[in-house]
């Protein structure tokens, strides 16, 4: 009797273990510190709590020249754009008539009960009207607030007839990779969808601009889930859905909350994102580049150029120089100093070690306002337009060659190009790498703006450029 009743506890302890595998319960792995959630056992509780939350983003824009209505966002961050689409549909950003109305569609998220709702920059920007409707079916007619385009963050707000339901805040921090999340918005205009997947990775970055550090999930996303939550298993706001790859199946990526947080603040009480600025350009030390410099741990950022006039070069701080820490805090990629510029507060002194010739060298640099902020695009790239030619263009930093897949190490990107435009009518493209002017080289968005000052009053200027599948070519600009 004894060894029948051991073995009745073995069999019934199996079919408990089968159960809890089937049913989504917690199992403990070889680490007590360590438990591992398994599928959970449905979604339901998730989306019923947050999904009030969620709103459903319509807009109208005035199209005028056939342009796209919202073309920040169909840059493809890989080169192109046709891998990578933005969430206002198929039909979106077509051209059409020289003017003419054209909708988009998004989604966003409550976070204030008196009415502030957090979206995508490239879901509002330039739009004539905004309506969100809630869960309820509620219309309310919404106004900006502010934008970020250098992170396609917006905050709009509309004006509620009583409180509103909120969704709190988590930490994309504290995720982890294969950790579960859902995701709620409205792809292809179908309200107020749930879709479920895994954190696939964290840190990703895409090229898509100088704060690259997505959240990339499995969740189903698609067309109109752009600036909808990515939610964790507590109900929480982990990431704000982004983008997509056309063609890719399970590759979605979202804006890291905690990114997002300070942005947000920023937006509401001052309508715009104010950043540091040092005035470098640099690149990662990786490999022989190390070894050259004599950087063991690779640790550190290579200064290939200094901005004249610009803090940095205020400071002393020179090409070749090794940023190592700024205010203390070691710096080890690109990124990394990135960040921390961007944190510095405008007009304050930070205190900037650098490596000079093997030796340690710290500087005081007085903090300027990065240029590329919501209010004013970049001065530098900006100048391009107020010329009178009508594109834009930017340095050839390690992290934009990789987005339009150039090889080369000198010359200047074009990053933009208006329709209508001197640019457009000459045949200058989005991805253009601009060589020469006049047979003179350009090594940097200084030189190409002195080059363009000297010659654009003259018979025209010529441009020497590499386009991609295309080889060299010769534009010229009246």
């Amino acid at each position: 009797m004894k060894q029948a009743s051991k073995f009745t506890r073995y069999i019934v302890i199996m079919v408990m273990v089968g159960l809890m595998l089937g049913s989504g319960l917690p199992m403990a792995t070889a680490s007590k510190n360590a438990p591992v959630r398994m599928v959970p056992q449905n979604f339901s509780a998730l989306a019923d709590t947050v999904s009030p939350a969620v709103v459903h983003i319509r807009v109208e824009k005035t199209v005028k020249g056939g342009g796209p209505a919202f073309h920040q966002f169909n840059q493809n961050p890989f080169g192109g754009n046709e891998q990578f689409k933005d969430f206002f549909g198929r039909n979106f950003g077509q051209q059409r008539q020289p003017e003419f109305k054209q909708p988009g569609q998004g989604s966003g998220f409550i976070i204030d009960k008196s009415g502030y709702i957090v979206t995508n920059n490239h879901v509002v920007e330039g739009a004539d009207t905004i309506k969100v409707i809630l869960k309820d079916d509620t219309e309310y007619n919404a106004e900006i607030v502010g934008r970020d385009p250098v992170t396609d963050i917006a905050l709009i707000k509309v004006a509620a007839k009583g409180n509103l339901p909120t969704v709190p805040m988590g930490s994309s921090q504290n995720l982890r990779v294969g950790e579960w999340v859902a995701a709620i918005g409205s792809p292809f205009g179908l309200e107020h969808t749930v879709t479920a997947g895994i954190v696939s990775a964290k840190g990703r970055v895409i090229g898509s601009g100088p704060y690259d550090d997505f959240i990339q999930t499995d969740a189903s996303i698609n067309p109109g889930n752009s600036g909808g939550p990515l939610i964790n298993m507590r109900g929480e706001i982990v990431g704000i859905n982004t983008m997509i790859i056309a063609g890719g199946s399970g590759i979605g990526f979202a804006i890291p909350i905690d990114q997002a947080k300070d942005i947000i603040a920023q937006l509401k009480t001052g309508g715009e994102v104010t950043r540091g600025w040092l005035g470098v350009t640099i690149q990662d030390l990786k490999g022989e580049l190390a070894e050259y410099y004599g950087v063991q741990d690779k640790s550190g950022v290579l200064v290939a150029s200094v901005v004249p006039g610009d803090p940095a070069d205020r400071a002393g701080i020179q090409p070749k120089d090794i940023i190592t820490e700024v205010e203390g805090k070691k710096v080890t990629t690109s990124r990394d100093l990135t960040n921390l510029a961007a944190k510095l507060g405008v007009g304050d002194t930070a205190r900037v070690t650098v490596l000079r010739d093997g030796r340690p060298k710290t500087l005081n640099v007085k903090v300027g306002k990065r240029p590329l902020t919501m209010a004013a695009a970049s001065e530098n790239q900006q100048k391009e337009k107020e010329g009178g030619y009508g594109f834009e263009v930017t340095e050839l930093t390690p992290q934009v060659a990789q987005r339009y897949n150039i090889k080369e190490s000198t010359g200047v990107i074009v990053i933009g190009v208006e329709p209508n435009s001197k640019a457009q009518a000459a045949g200058i493209q989005q991805g253009d790498l601009i060589i020469e002017v006049n047979r003179k080289n350009v090594a940097s968005v200084q030189d190409f703006n002195n080059l363009i000052d000297q010659h654009k009053k003259g018979d025209g200027i010529n441009l020497l450029v590499k386009r991609m599948n295309g080889g060299l070519m010769v534009i010229h600009l009246a």
